[in-house]
């Protein structure tokens, strides 16, 4: 099971109690208004956009603030032209970050 599939399955109000955060604190961080919030936590259907961006900040704990539109496109373009070196990259990053942890 992919995690987009994952994440449909996932309770978004329960995602958000288990942060201890308000509607306001938690769908501000994805650009979602506290009522567009209310809507999908009391189970309107979530465009596949808005589902992403809550499993990138509030299950994978991405700061996307902090992501460059220049570094999606280095990231991007390792991907289409050198995936054997983008691989062998996330590969070691991987290894890094388990090693910190």
């Amino acid at each position: 099971m992919s995690n987009v599939k994952a994440i449909e399955k996932i309770d978004p109000r329960e995602i958000r109690r288990k942060l201890g955060l308000n509607q306001q604190q938690f769908w501000s961080k994805i650009g979602v208004t506290q009522s567009g919030g209310s809507r999908y936590e009391s189970g309107r259907n979530m465009p596949k956009p808005v589902r992403e961006l809550l499993r990138l900040v509030h299950v994978e704990q991405i700061d996307i603030q902090r992501i460059k539109r220049d570094e999606i496109e280095v990231i991007e373009y390792l991907k289409s032209e050198e995936p054997d070196l983008f691989k062998t990259l996330k590969k070691s990053a991987k290894s890094k970050m388990r090693k910190a942890a």
